[in-house]
């Protein structure tokens, strides 16, 4: 092998990870066409998930670092401060199902509900409202993420790793545990699961 002009004896050979995935089979058009639609929603708002996550871990990390309650509830505000700033009015843009798929994802990437985050990071009565209004759009703060018994949610899974595995979207992993490979063979069955109930 060649490094920088020089030979070098290696007895193996790096590889790039190869990720083969299920084609997908569409029972008709209409379900192709709801596919399609949904990785289209699912894309535009998993980066902000992904954000939230990464802004939740570094928010906790900064937090252990401070000792008096005022100073951690005083960082905490400034931080809030920030991304309202930063996301409120792209965040307002989105549709109703785009909300509550980056509601999902929330849940998907820091472990906790949209509705628990606010509450610990603000307080219960806060949450109370923010899903009360959420409501009023068909939104809920306290939808979870389940992709093993919920098929929509099996769905965006397939969606976000057919994007990372196609470098659309950049790879973070999740804060649940499931494992994608086993809940494809599942959907994939001819008779899946049944379709989780609200």
């Amino acid at each position: 092998m060649l490094i920088a002009g020089d030979t070098m004896p290696r007895e193996t050979i790096d590889l790039e990870e190869v990720v083969l995935l299920r084609k997908l089979k569409f029972d008709d058009i209409n379900e192709r066409r709801r596919y399609l639609i949904l990785r289209k929603k699912t894309r535009k708002v998993y980066p902000y998930a992904k954000l939230a996550s990464e802004r939740l871990v570094e928010l906790n990390s900064r937090l252990d670092q401070i000792k008096s309650k005022r100073d951690r509830k005083k960082y905490t505000k400034i931080v809030e401060n920030y991304i309202e700033r930063e996301f409120a009015e792209e965040l307002k843009k989105l549709t109703r199902t785009e909300g509550q798929i980056l509601v999902k994802l929330i849940h998907r990437q820091t472990g906790t509900t949209a509705f628990n985050l606010v509450k610990n990071l603000k307080s219960g009565w806060r949450a109370f409202w923010y899903n009360t209004t959420a409501s009023m759009f068909d939104i809920s703060l306290k939808e979870e993420y389940h992709p093993e018994s919920n098929q929509e949610d099996f769905l965006i899974e397939d969606i976000l790793q057919r994007s990372f595995r196609d470098n659309i979207l950049e790879r973070q992993g999740s804060a649940l545990d499931f494992e994608y490979l086993d809940l494809s063979d599942k959907w994939n069955k001819p008779e899946g699961p049944k379709k989780r109930s609200k």
